[in-house]
């Protein structure tokens, strides 16, 4: 619990399959922030992780959708905090950097703060991995900016003004990338500080598929550019389909400068219907384009109505009090 002039701060550690992890992760958050209050959402684990979250002292929810981003939609919606902060509970993560996090977030007034980590484009665990950061994070600075360097990180810190205006609609690994956009879309206040990321202790295993999960993550980056950016999104198909009209009409065209005569009209024909889509695609582009910034107004809006709770508190971490105490223990027990 918390008291005047701080902050109430939610841990929040989705989870599958992390029993040999949990407990010394949500033991390590309870050292690291006392005050806080630790939550583990078990989606669907098979190995007894939630009974080890439950007797480390984490308040444990199960989610039985399948996949990260149901279980951050879920936790978004029905925490309320004044500050969150989401890790995995993996282990690969250190605790003892959270303060940093929450106190970054605080000073600097930002909505989210993301932990980037420290080497990762170099070795994620896996080459593939480590290639598929790299290749990911470039195209997301070509897309939708240069806000962030490692969209991929799960050790974020967030205000309670971006958990609530986030609509969170991503199933899977790609919520970190969706929560990226979202800052980017509505240019809100965000901030990275470069931590350590550890490797997974013996008897965890990675849950992430290179192909399986990068396509996702591939189709993820088509989808949010269709919707935020979809003049640019819907220009690049314009263009395609103008080149292969083009494609198709210089030699008839050629043809017809030097005979006067159209012996290929079929491919004349194909090539003005190409013409056509062409330009009837990126007329749906420039419509979208304003139905799109529209959009955005409503989003900033709906995030401004909501108040700037950072603003009015002062940072310091608190000791728990007796009523915390007494409640680890009886979840413990």
């Amino acid at each position: 619990m918390t008291t005047a002039g701080s902050f109430d701060i939610a841990v929040l550690l989705p989870c599958y399959n992390e029993a040999a992890t949990i407990a010394e992760v949500v033991h390590r958050f309870r050292e690291a922030l006392p005050s806080a209050r630790i939550y583990v959402y078990d989606n669907n684990s098979t190995d007894g992780t939630a009974l080890k979250a439950m007797l480390a002292g984490a308040q444990v929810v199960r989610e039985r959708r399948q996949g990260k981003g149901h279980v951050v939609r879920r936790m978004f919606a029905d925490i309320d905090a004044d500050i969150y902060l989401m890790a995995d509970g993996d282990g690969t993560y250190a605790p003892s950097d959270a303060e940093d996090l929450i106190r970054t977030l605080v000073t600097e007034r930002a909505d989210m703060v993301v932990g980037t980590r420290r080497g990762v484009r170099e070795d994620a665990g896996r080459h593939g991995h480590a290639f598929g950061n790299r290749v990911f994070n470039r195209l997301y600075r070509m897309i939708f900016g240069r806000d962030f360097s490692d969209i991929f990180s799960g050790y974020r810190a967030f205000s309670r003004r971006f958990v609530k205006s986030f609509p969170a609609v991503s199933g899977g690994f790609e919520i970190e990338t969706e929560m990226s956009v979202h800052a980017s879309r509505l240019k809100l206040p965000v901030s990275e500080i470069e931590l350590h990321y550890g490797r997974r202790p013996d008897g965890s295993h990675s849950k992430l598929s290179t192909f399986r999960d990068g396509g996702k993550i591939l189709w993820m980056f088509a989808m949010l550019m269709k919707e935020t950016r979809p003049f640019a999104f819907f220009g690049i198909i314009s263009a395609a389909i103008m080149a292969a009209s083009l494609g198709f009409m210089l030699p008839v065209l050629a043809e017809y400068f030097q005979t006067g005569l159209v012996d290929r009209l079929p491919t004349w024909v194909l090539s003005m219907a190409l013409m056509m889509v062409s330009l009837l695609i990126l007329t749906c582009g420039l419509i979208l384009d304003s139905v799109s910034r529209a959009r955005n107004e409503q989003l900033r809006l709906h995030y401004m109505a909501m108040p700037a709770d950072l603003a009015s508190k002062e940072w310091h971490l608190v000791a728990p009090d007796q009523a915390t105490l007494k409640r680890d223990r009886i979840n413990a027990a």
